[in-house]
């Protein structure tokens, strides 16, 4: 029989950009724009507050994402709570491509781990990412959002695995967000069965590539991001995204579609950096647009005592 903690614990978690270009469904990338929920355990009932994304859209119920990953983690802790109240404060923007369900999911499982007394004894990292991967149905930013970093992880015999790599303290990032969400079933919905081998090929190469760009090479990004698997593909979801990607490319600016799209994601430099003002000053009109940096930490917990 497990311990619930009393009073609330609170979950810091980051937003995420998957595939980076070359990495379908491989690389990931935690960025500092962090959704934040609270959750404490109650006597009876459910009680499910969104304030910021989502708000108005999501279900305050059983079938709020959260709370479905929040239960996943309690089965593997042992039990349930006898009543739950969930907050959420959401920051990052959903169906964007930067990852709102896999910041749900992670921030679902590690909200319940905090909420059980020794529950990282009872559940350690290693099962909060299968936990979370097996949700999500791949871990690209699941990984990430929970570890922190730029993630490989991918699933090999039935196992997820994820490992960290290096990222470079002189890469930036800024994210241009269209108004208009695009799901990722639409956008996985475009994608061929299958490819040219050479194509497949050179995704590899471009992928290895990135790896050692961000770790300390960052005069490779231009390069290391050239995809040839994916983006085209989703042009007609995204054609905006598409050509915005293009048009920065061909001004020698390292841009990839983030994850599903339609964010635009680039490589640049520092906050203040030339680069970066360079980007900004090119975000469409109706978009968002900000300079992002790395997050490190991934998902942080705090309780009230």
């Amino acid at each position: 029989m497990v311990t619930f903690v009393e009073g609330p614990a609170r979950v810091s978690v980051p937003a995420t950009s998957a595939n980076l270009g070359p990495g379908f469904d491989s690389l990931g990338l935690a960025l500092d724009l962090r959704d934040e929920l609270e959750g404490e355990v109650l006597a009876s009932g459910l009680v499910v507050e969104v304030e910021g994304a989502g708000a108005g859209a999501v279900p305050l119920d059983e079938s709020h994402l959260v709370v479905r990953s929040m239960r996943a983690a309690f089965e593997l802790l042992g039990e349930q709570p006898p009543g739950l109240r969930l907050s959420c404060r959401n920051v990052v923007p959903h169906a964007r491509g930067l990852g709102s369900s896999s910041a749900a999911i992670v921030g679902g499982v590690v909200l319940a781990r905090a909420l059980v007394a020794g529950g990282e004894l009872l559940l350690d990292d290693g099962a909060l990412l299968r936990l979370a991967a097996r949700i999500e149905g791949h871990p690209d930013n699941v990984a990430p959002a929970l570890l922190g970093g730029f993630v490989v992880s991918g699933q090999e015999d039935g196992e997820w695995y994820a490992v960290g790599s290096p990222v470079d303290p002189r890469v930036g990032v800024v994210v241009l967000v269209p108004p208009t969400p695009v799901s990722t079933e639409v956008a996985r919905g475009l994608l061929p069965e299958t490819v040219p081998h050479a194509d497949a090929a050179a995704d590899a190469g471009r992928a290895a590539l990135l790896v050692a760009a961000l770790a300390g090479q960052p005069e490779h990004l231009l390069l290391a991001t050239r995809d040839y698997l994916h983006q085209s593909y989703r042009r007609p979801a995204m054609p905006e995204s598409l050509a915005l990607v293009e048009a920065l490319r061909a001004d020698g600016v390292p841009a990839v579609v983030s994850g599903a799209g339609p964010t635009v994601l680039a490589f640049t430099d520092g906050p203040q950096g030339p680069t970066t003002r360079a980007v900004l000053a090119r975000t469409p009109q109706g978009w968002w647009s900000a300079h992002l940096a790395v997050d490190t930490a991934g998902a942080t917990v705090r309780t009230s005592a």
